[in-house]
């Protein structure tokens, strides 16, 4: 459809240039990632058997790449039920860290965090739709259930037929073991 043609890439545009830009200078973004990071390695930690890196940068360059490689599949139409939610997953630790608008005294700057987080929020949204868009086509679980009834309908009909096939072989073989009798009986 024309519409996903043209949304799909509007969406993506600022998930591709926030990714590229942060991928060249990835020190503008640690300092808001830090508490974010350190908030999800300490709960990983507890939760899991392996540690987790620590290093925010790097955590702030995997986001990025994460943007841009699936900003550009979801804008170009490839796999993007799951690039959407890789986005959408992406958006909620960065506007965590980096719209903490709650944290400003200053209301010009609160204002604006306001602003970029609700901002956020909408794309969000934008990408939960996305998420779940089907493109008029059943999705994966209608189509599981429908191939997992004709199966059921299929082996039930099997099933049946070989049950017909079994009474049909066994009244033959009981006739021709009452003619065989029948035989046995006149030749004495």
């Amino acid at each position: 459809m024309l519409v996903r043609r043209i949304a799909r890439p509007l969406l993506a545009s600022t998930f591709v240039f926030g990714g590229v830009d942060t991928l060249r200078n990835p020190q503008s973004r640690v300092a808001g990632a830090r508490p974010i990071v350190d908030t999800i390695t300490e709960q990983a930690d507890k939760q899991l058997p392996v540690q987790i890196p620590r290093d925010v940068e790097q955590w702030v360059k995997i986001d990025a790449a994460v943007k841009v490689g699936a900003g550009v599949l979801f804008s170009l139409g490839k796999l993007p039920r799951l690039s959407a939610t890789a986005l959408a997953v992406s958006i909620v630790p960065t506007t965590l860290a980096g719209h903490r608008f709650w944290e400003h005294d200053d209301p010009q700057q609160k204002a604006g965090q306001t602003i970029h987080f609700l901002k956020n929020l909408g794309l969000l949204g934008g990408l939960l739709i996305a998420a779940v868009d089907t493109e008029g086509k059943p999705s994966v679980g209608y189509r599981a259930r429908r191939a997992a009834k004709r199966t059921a309908d299929a082996t039930e009909k099997s099933y049946e037929r070989a049950q017909k096939r079994a009474v049909k072989a066994h009244r033959k073989t009981e006739r021709k073991a009452k003619r065989e009798r029948l035989a046995r009986k006149a030749s004495r």
